[in-house]
């Protein structure tokens, strides 16, 4: 993957995208076509972050069903943590969507399997054409790991972001957490455990190890994820770093947060007893919503090296599935949904940054505080992104379900950060030598 250029972009992100039905996706059988389809009838359409986008994806397909009256699209929301599993049991059982949201964590996986349709020649021959954040599309096809083509039209940028409660910080005399040791003291000095006051929430549930990871070569101030064929994961800098950072787990944090996923931790956070919260920008509005703007967004704290590292975060995307019997309507919709008014309005109420560069132009961008400073850590060199091998079809289960409860031992204290370091380079580094062998032949 390549680093942040031109506009904006980079190899991050969490937040954009389509939905599901259990049932035959594709042409309502109006009329023929082949798979190309009529360009007329029913679709389906998979959310991959189904309720917290719910609301502006069906003000969206409604824009693209005025525009289009002879399309229906059918939304299905799939909640995110359960999104890859959706995936491979549909590819392998049937039942696919005709689109679906698609993020560069899991895309190769999907993409090993067979299931999805190169999009280059479409984006080519399409409105979209030079239309897309050049930084997004090289995220998608490293991703994809098929060379230059592309396997999901890019839609939105996501950055992690260490959100801190301003009038918390002001009462205590407190800087904004800008650098790993300005974190820690605030953590330590915001807790108030009697009186139900943490100065942190950490993230023990669904997703955890990739706030973790962020964490560890955020301190550590290691930008390469590999040294040769081994992944640098536990070099022993992650490894104290990460010792750091967990030890947080009751002592600065809720008991609770051995369970929270996303969803359950921004909700925590945002009753307003807690401090700070390492998430991203998809947070912003649940933030604003709850907190009435008693609340700022940084991204990652500065390491003891005074460089910000962060690790790459997905590109999410819509992809074009090759079961769809519809391929005419489905594209039709993609190409709606990735052009500029309608990217720009899914990213401002996401908090996230467009990858349609005229979106990303757009002038909402410099007005929300986070997305503006998270722009500027992304394109003013100030920031180095290291990249995660999202290529390895073994990425997201290895990163996510495959380790999640390990992670939950390392906070209790039943594996130490360098078995669980050790347990997750030993599996990363057997997929590399796999995918490259598989890629020789």
């Amino acid at each position: 993957m390549t680093k942040f250029s031109k506009s904006l972009g980079s190899a991050v992100a969490l937040t954009a995208v389509l939905a599901l039905t259990t049932t035959a996706c594709g042409d309502d059988g109006s009329s023929g076509g082949g798979d190309e389809g009529s360009g007329k009838g029913t679709i389906t359409f998979w959310d991959n972050n189904g309720g917290p986008r719910t609301e502006i994806w069906t003000e969206i397909i409604k824009d693209f069903e005025k525009k289009n009256p002879d399309i229906k699209v059918k939304y299905v929301p799939i909640p995110i943590a359960d999104v890859q599993s959706k995936y491979d049991t549909a590819i392998s059982g049937g039942g696919l969507p005709d689109v679906g949201g698609v993020g560069t964590a899991y895309l190769a996986n999907i993409v090993a399997q067979n299931a999805l349709e190169p999009v280059g020649d479409r984006i080519k021959s399409s409105s979209l054409n030079g239309k897309l954040v050049p930084a997004t599309v090289d995220s998608v096809k490293a991703a994809g790991g098929k060379g230059d083509e592309m396997y999901s039209v890019p839609t939105s940028v996501n950055n992690g972001t260490l959100w801190y409660r301003t009038d918390l910080f002001t009462a205590a005399g407190l800087d904004a957490p800008s650098t790993w040791a300005k974190f820690y003291t605030a953590a330590e000095k915001l807790t108030d455990a009697k009186n139900n006051k943490f100065g942190y929430t950490i993230r023990g549930g669904a997703g955890s190890i990739a706030q973790a990871i962020d964490a560890s070569y955020g301190q550590s101030g290691i930008t390469d994820f590999w040294s040769g064929d081994k992944t640098t994961l536990n070099d022993p800098k992650n490894v104290a770093a990460l010792e750091k950072y967990v030890g947080l787990f009751k002592k600065t944090t809720p008991s609770a947060d051995l369970n929270n996923d996303f969803t359950k931790m921004v909700a925590q956070w945002d009753t307003g007893t807690i401090g700070m919260l390492s998430h991203n920008l998809g947070s912003y509005q649940d933030h604003e919503k709850a907190l009435k703007g008693k609340f700022a967004g940084i991204p990652n704290p500065i390491g003891d090296s005074g460089t910000r590292v962060q690790v790459s975060n997905p590109v999410d995307g819509l992809g074009l599935f090759k079961a769809s019997k519809n391929k005419t309507a489905a594209w039709k919709f993609i190409e709606f949904a990735a052009s500029h008014t309608e990217n720009s309005k899914w990213n401002e109420s996401a908090g996230a940054i467009p990858a349609n560069t005229e979106a990303a132009k757009d002038s909402w961008i410099t007005s929300v505080e986070p997305t503006k400073l998270a722009a500027a850590a992304l394109t003013d060199g100030s920031t180095k992104i290291v990249q995660l091998p999202y290529y390895l079809p073994d990425w997201n289960n290895i990163s996510k379900a495959d380790n999640e409860p390990e992670f939950q031992k390392l906070l209790l204290g039943k594996v130490t950060a360098k078995a669980f370091l050790d347990k997750i380079a030993d599996e990363l580094n057997t997929a590399q030598a796999e995918w490259k062998q598989q890629n020789k032949s």
